[in-house]
Formats: structure tokens, C-alpha cells, sequence
């Protein structure tokens, strides 16, 4: 699934530990997200959409 994360999280000149401290994961986490190489759960999606203000449609992308 691609995703914007990396984009939306230096935006706010955030490093991924802060990404990660915001929506209690680890940096790792964040890092395989960013990637693509880890899919969140719902769940998670959803708290970082919360923290960026954003729909999970705007961060995330179905792969073609």
C-alpha cells in the first residue's frame, strides 16, 4: 500500500520516533509502514489519520 507518510511527517519536521512516540508504536513500525513494507491495521490507520487531520484516504493508497 503506498502512503504519504514520509511527506506529511517532514512537513511537520518530525523525525519517525516522533511519529511513532505520537501514535504509540515503534519507530521501526513507523519506518516498514513509511516503506511499504507493513500495512497498519485498521486501527492504526485511523490514529494516524487523527494525528495528521486527515482521512486515511488522503495518507493511503491501494497499490494498482
Amino acid at each position: 500500500m503506498k502512503n504519504r507518510l514520509k511527506v506529511l511527517r517532514a512537513m511537520r519536521d518530525w523525525s519517525q520516533a516522533d511519529l511513532a512516540d505520537r501514535l504509540g508504536v515503534s519507530r521501526q513500525s513507523v519506518n516498514a509502514i513509511e516503506k511499504g513494507r507493513y500495512d497498519p491495521s485498521l486501527p492504526l490507520a485511523f490514529a494516524i489519520a487523527d494525528v495528521f487531520e486527515l482521512t486515511i484516504e488522503e495518507i493511503f493508497e491501494r497499490d494498482a
